[in-house]
């Protein structure tokens, strides 16, 4: 779902976004694999996620990362008004076969430059205790 697009007046330093879940199964990740052709196997070979050191297999970081930032492009209203996006990849998205995985993902403006017309995001995603992103930011523009 896509909102109006937001103005300056419309945004505040401190402002939460809606937060969203975001569930993760197998079936996303062979989904996910397909789309970006990334076959590594540890994202869907659970036997050879284990022999590697990993508890069972995990997302693609690239998948968190852009589940996350989906929160600020649908809060704000078209996804081209997100100019900036970085984070560090914290810990992975285990995924088990039985329950999958849910990401936690908020947000909440940090800085407002009315001049400029941009504001910055700061996001946070967990999976059940674990942060899994690091110094997500997110730099918008706005009407």
């Amino acid at each position: 779902m896509t909102n109006a697009v937001l103005s300056v007046s419309d945004v505040e330093v401190g402002q939460s976004l809606p937060s969203r879940t975001v569930h993760i199964n197998r079936a996303t990740l062979v989904q996910y694999t397909g789309a970006s052709l990334d076959r590594n196997p540890i994202h869907w070979d659970e036997r050879f996620a284990r022999s590697v050191g990993l508890p069972d297999v995990i997302a693609h970081g690239m998948f968190t990362m852009g589940a996350a930032v989906n929160v600020v492009s649908d809060w704000v209203g078209d996804a081209g008004r997100v100019v900036e996006y970085g984070t560090r990849f914290t810990k992975p998205v285990v995924v088990p076969y039985e329950i999958g995985a849910d990401v936690e993902v908020t947000g909440v403006v940090t800085a407002l430059d009315t001049q400029a017309r941009r504001a910055t995001v700061a996001l946070t995603a967990t999976c059940g205790t674990d942060k899994v992103l690091g110094r997500a930011v997110a730099v918008i523009v706005l009407d």
